[in-house]
């Protein structure tokens, strides 16, 4: 037990930090092992690998990410932004020196290899460039004279050309969507709101005619006869054979043949091995975490800290709303994984990063130590 009494690092750590939400992302972490216990095995037999590997590989990532995650969590909000900076220009560096070296991938180049790791650059993009964005917003309301919200624009700009250049369109609408959300937040004119809606709409209409594989799946997503849905049939075909309770572990076949069991159609399998029930405790998890960060956002009284925070929980909502709007056929599919619960190094580890810097900016902070980016902490309950 750590006594209130004590001034070490860690002591101000476990004090201040929203415990609460720290066991909830635990949580789902846990969760994520027993469902790729449940769902790799029979993917690593197609491939003819050793049953556990997707397992073992998925525990492997697991250590770096909890380290990144309380490592993360320690930061003051002024290093965060640092941090965040550093990351996002190495990882649009990254993206760039993907699009030439990077393996070509049912099309699409988003892989780099580095010092023999898989790396995919555009999952730790994306909660770099929410705090920096959230950063500019914020200081756009202290100083109107500095032009932050058309560096914001520019940084949005950079960063949808990198996505989609590769292409990776689910990305770039994730990307897009915060973005609005915080220029929302800051308090956007009519003429944004107009203008963003229509270049949103001319991006999607010229990605249809101009993208040969955006238009299939959208297609696929609106008439299923006129192309290849193997996946979101066996995906909805699973909700209903698990029912409410499931079939129990182990007993689920669809895995067997779905070649993204352990990824993007993790939700699936939980619905058909545990039931519907487990899904609703999954999307209650998720809803907790989204919320219990947005209220620790609001009460934050600092506005790029404030925006920082909001930003980071509504990715992480966004990027789990997607994934499991797919697999139940609400939307065309974005090969986007499902927070924590899906096989993905890179994807576990940048959202670590995106959820330790969630919980380093929502922890409990005297008013002045916040807004110098001080390091001196109090009490979460202190919190204004």
């Amino acid at each position: 037990m750590v006594s209130r009494l004590e001034r070490t690092v860690f002591a101000s750590w476990w004090w201040t930090v929203d415990r609460s939400l720290l066991a909830a992302l635990l949580t789902l972490m846990l969760a994520g092992v027993v469902l790729s216990l449940a769902a790799s095995p029979p993917v690593a037999s197609r491939l003819g690998l050793e049953p556990f590997y997707f397992v073992s590989r998925h525990v492997l990532y697991l250590i770096p990410a909890l380290v990144v995650l309380i490592a993360t969590s320690f930061l003051p909000p002024r290093h965060i932004r640092r941090l965040a900076l550093l990351v996002f220009v190495l990882s649009l560096l990254l993206i760039a020196a993907t699009l030439h070296y990077g393996a070509e991938v049912k099309g699409a180049r988003r892989w780099i290899v580095l010092f023999g790791v898989n790396i995919q650059p555009s999952e730790f993009l994306k909660p770099s460039f929410v705090v920096l964005v959230a950063w500019l917003f914020g200081e756009s309301a202290r100083r109107p004279e500095m032009p932050a919200n058309i560096i914001a624009l520019a940084l949005l700009a950079l960063a949808v050309v990198g996505l989609v250049l590769q292409p990776d369109f689910g990305q770039t609408m994730l990307v897009a969507l915060v973005w609005s959300a915080l220029f929302f937040l800051a308090g956007m004119r009519l003429i944004w709101v107009v203008g963003i809606g229509g270049a949103a709409v001319v991006g999607l209409m010229s990605a249809y005619m101009f993208v040969p594989y955006v238009a299939r799946r959208i297609e696929r997503f609106r008439d299923p006869s006129s192309g290849d849905s193997f996946n979101i049939d066996q995906a909805l075909e699973s909700f209903q054979r698990g029912g409410w309770f499931g079939r129990g572990p182990g007993e689920g076949t669809v895995k067997r043949i779905l070649p993204e069991s352990h990824t993007d159609f993790v939700f699936a399998v939980a619905a058909e091995e545990f039931g519907i029930i487990l899904c609703l405790l999954l999307v209650a998890l998720f809803t907790f975490i989204v919320l219990r960060g947005l209220r620790a956002a609001m009460r934050t009284e600092d506005a790029s800290t404030r925006f920082a925070a909001a930003g980071l929980a509504v990715l992480f909502g966004l990027q789990a709303a997607v994934n499991m709007a797919v697999n139940l056929h609400l939307m065309p599919a974005k090969g986007m994984t499902l927070p924590f619960l899906s096989y993905g190094g890179s994807s576990m580890i940048s959202l670590a990063y995106g959820m330790g810097m969630l919980l380093a900016l929502t922890r409990g902070r005297p008013r002045a130590a916040l807004l110098s980016g001080g390091e001196e902490f109090a009490p979460a309950g202190s919190r204004a």
